[in-house]
């Protein structure tokens, strides 16, 4: 993993800073930015770059993925200097999909340094865009995703970007299928969510956004589908995905033109605050519980310790020994090694010494 900025030589005179033990909620935020395959992240991270860059105020870009071929975008940490994507193909006799996923889980056992880069340029940035690989799965169940997400949110503010295409979500099914993905990755990361529909230059999303407030809506878009099992299927998901719907955070954008992008700022905004009153609170509930768990571990096993020093002293004194310590001390002593603390000589006489068993 390299960095591309070449960090200043003040940088080792700087006093250690100090200790913190939970989020730093002053911090500049980070943004995640997920979808599935041809959505439109890149594009949407390189207008938002562009977008902050016009308004002097240059965000910290990452990039996570190791497949693409060229960033269309200036990036500060890529995951192109730390592992190579073909070299893992050929190495390990990978496909695409399981090659990217693989990069991301060797990516993660040195994502600690990425926090590090993050944390030090925190000053000189306005927010840190993440942008991902299209392999949603990396998000809704392995690991690696758990720990991006995860390392990211302990340290400071976080907020996941969940980018739909709109021109693919005309179709009711395929617009239920990016919100199940959507609200897996939300109830796992349990972070402050957008939903981002981008794209808007080719179809205007008013309609997902009608489908999200309005049931019927969306029932009557199933009608006109004419496929009776999966509108049965998407009908039953609809309402279970309701609750779901209710204050969720939603923005319309075309990362061709920039339109929108003003409530892209204003939506992060609103999600650092949520971040601050919701997410830290239940993130220091957690720290607390387990604290506790560990507290009642560590008296489990003095506990344990001291029955085993109790059946001890029982054995000793149900073989009739009268000095239990003293006979104890004097096993000890003849069937452990001293600690030498003298020249060659004295540690053969300690040697000739010693009493074998």
């Amino acid at each position: 993993m390299a960095e591309k900025d070449v960090p200043s030589s003040s940088a080792a005179s700087d006093p250690a800073p100090e200790l913190q033990t939970g989020p730093n909620v002053d911090q500049k935020p980070s943004v995640l930015v997920l979808g599935m395959a041809g959505s439109g992240k890149t594009t949407f991270v390189q207008r938002l770059t562009a977008y902050l860059h016009a308004r002097k105020t240059p965000p910290y870009v990452i990039n996570l993925d190791p497949a693409v071929t060229k960033v269309p975008y200036p990036v500060n940490v890529d995951i192109r200097d730390t592992v190579k994507y073909k070299e893992v193909m050929k190495e390990f006799g990978m496909g695409p999909n399981g090659a990217i996923m693989t990069c991301l889980n060797l990516m993660c056992t040195r994502f600690d340094k990425v926090i590090e880069l993050i944390n030090k340029r925190s000053q000189d940035f306005s927010v840190c865009l993440l942008d991902t690989p299209g392999q949603i799965e990396a998000f809704t169940w392995s690991a690696s995703g758990s720990i991006i997400t995860d390392s990211l949110a302990s340290s400071h503010p976080t907020v996941v970007m969940y980018i739909v295409d709109s021109a693919r979500a005309t179709n009711p099914t395929t617009f239920m299928s990016n919100m199940l993905y959507a609200c897996s990755i939300l109830y796992r990361t349990k972070l402050p969510f957008i939903v981002v529909f981008n794209k808007a230059d080719i179809v205007k999303p008013t309609f997902a956004l009608k489908w999200m407030q309005d049931f019927e809506r969306f029932d009557e878009a199933l009608e006109d589908t004419r496929s009776s099992y999966m509108n049965d299927l998407s009908r039953s998901l609809s309402l279970v995905l309701d609750e779901f719907y209710c204050g969720l955070k939603t923005v319309c954008v075309s990362s061709a033109t920039g339109e929108g992008f003003d409530d892209v700022m204003t939506a992060i905004a609103e999600s650092v605050e949520a971040y601050k009153t919701e997410y830290v609170p239940m993130y220091e509930k957690v720290l607390a519980e387990k604290k506790l768990l560990d507290e009642a571990e560590k008296k489990k096993r003095e506990e344990e310790a001291m029955k085993g020093k109790a059946v001890h002293d029982l054995n000793k004194k149900a073989h009739g020994d009268e000095d239990d310590e003293d006979g104890l001390e004097a096993e000890l002593k003849s069937k452990v090694d001293r600690i030498h603390l003298g020249g060659v000589d004295e540690e053969n006489e300690e040697d000739a010494e010693i009493e074998r068993a």
